[in-house]
């Protein structure tokens, strides 16, 4: 015979049992969602890149001359990585107009306007930049021999807080040599344009070069762009009859300027930068700009604002290189450029 105390008492326990349950799910669901709304928050504030909430990161751009191709390369660079200027990025431009003295407080000035990152180029730019701060990045929008003037450990792991793109001129500075020579079978005397802020390796090597073909070989030391008649001067004075030009930011600045001057001075030349035979030099031989340029120095910035350690991003190099060459500045030279290099050209400009 059944207990009816008894069922109803166990009908009282199944009751409170639910009861228990329900409870417990209830505490359960608050504190998950409890721990939901707190990583809302935390996400809110952090978002991906270790950029708060609301800031917009800021660049700094430290040129050394007046804005030419390098800034345009860094703003579609940045384009292409979905920012938006003056929404989701601010740039924070100084330039030295060609003044390599102002480039110290320049890159102070831009530390002081606490930016996130900093892109500039050139030894003069790289050295004030990094005088400026040890802890900001920088990143090399391009640059040579950038182990060579002491700015990293090692170009695979680059350690401090420099980064970015770098091409080793020592390798390329012979290659104008020989480049003019078989432009010019008949040259004897080279100029070698050399802007003693760069590195000693590009006029050392270009001078073994010369010594190789059996050229006379001239060093026409410069400092910046801002004696380029002179250099012509002591050119024609030394009876010179071609100028290979070594690489520097502040003569690539110059670059149309050189080409107008070596024109006038009926002096054939040679380049590493494709501006220089579009601006109407002879040639030039050099990194593509499609592969190496301040567009690729963007991907760099991006990789930093996600989180990335300026030391822990390997040093890019670049892997293509364009042999262009300038037929109209040839012919009013009066140089027959011969079918080898004609066929080797990546660019004929005509």
């Amino acid at each position: 015979m059944s207990d009816p105390d008894g069922v109803a008492a166990g009908g009282d326990d199944v009751r409170r049992g639910d009861g228990k349950a329900s409870r417990r799910e209830g505490h359960e669901v608050r504190a998950a969602a409890l721990v939901l709304a707190v990583l809302g928050l935390v996400m809110i504030a952090t978002p991906v890149g270790g950029q708060p909430a609301g800031r917009v990161p800021k660049i700094g751009v430290l040129l050394t001359a007046p804005p030419s191709r390098n800034l345009p390369d860094l703003r579609q660079g940045l384009r292409d990585l979905g920012y938006v200027e003056g929404q989701t990025i601010v740039l924070e431009i100084v330039s030295a107009d060609g003044k390599l003295d102002r480039l110290p407080d320049l890159a102070r000035e831009i530390v002081r306007r606490q930016v996130d990152v900093i892109v500039t180029s050139g030894p003069p730019a790289i050295a004030a930049a990094r005088a400026a701060t040890a802890t900001i990045p920088i990143v090399m929008g391009r640059m040579d021999d950038v182990d060579v003037h002491g700015f990293v450990v090692n170009l695979a792991r680059p350690n401090g807080n420099i980064t970015g793109l770098s091409f080793q001129t020592g390798e390329l500075a012979g290659k104008w040599v020989g480049l003019l020579k078989e432009a010019l079978p008949r040259l004897s005397r080279l100029g070698i344009v050399w802007d003693a802020t760069g590195t000693a390796r590009q006029r050392e090597t270009a001078e073994e070069a010369a010594r190789a073909l059996g050229l006379e070989s001239l060093v026409l030391e410069v400092r910046g762009a801002l004696a380029l008649d002179k250099l012509f001067d002591a050119a024609k004075t030394a009876r010179v009859e071609a100028l290979a030009i070594l690489a520097s930011p502040a003569l690539t600045a110059a670059e149309a300027r050189l080409a107008r001057l070596s024109t006038l001075n009926r002096l054939p030349t040679i380049y590493y930068n494709r501006g220089f035979p579009e601006a109407g030099g002879l040639m030039s031989y050099g990194p593509a700009a499609s592969d190496f340029s301040w567009r690729r120095a963007a991907a760099f910035v991006d990789k930093i604002l996600k989180g990335a350690r300026p030391g822990d991003l390997p040093i890019e190099q670049p892997t293509v290189f364009e042999l262009v060459v300038n037929l109209k500045t040839a012919k009013a030279l009066g140089v027959v450029v011969p079918p080898s290099l004609r066929l080797r050209a990546d660019h004929l400009i005509e």
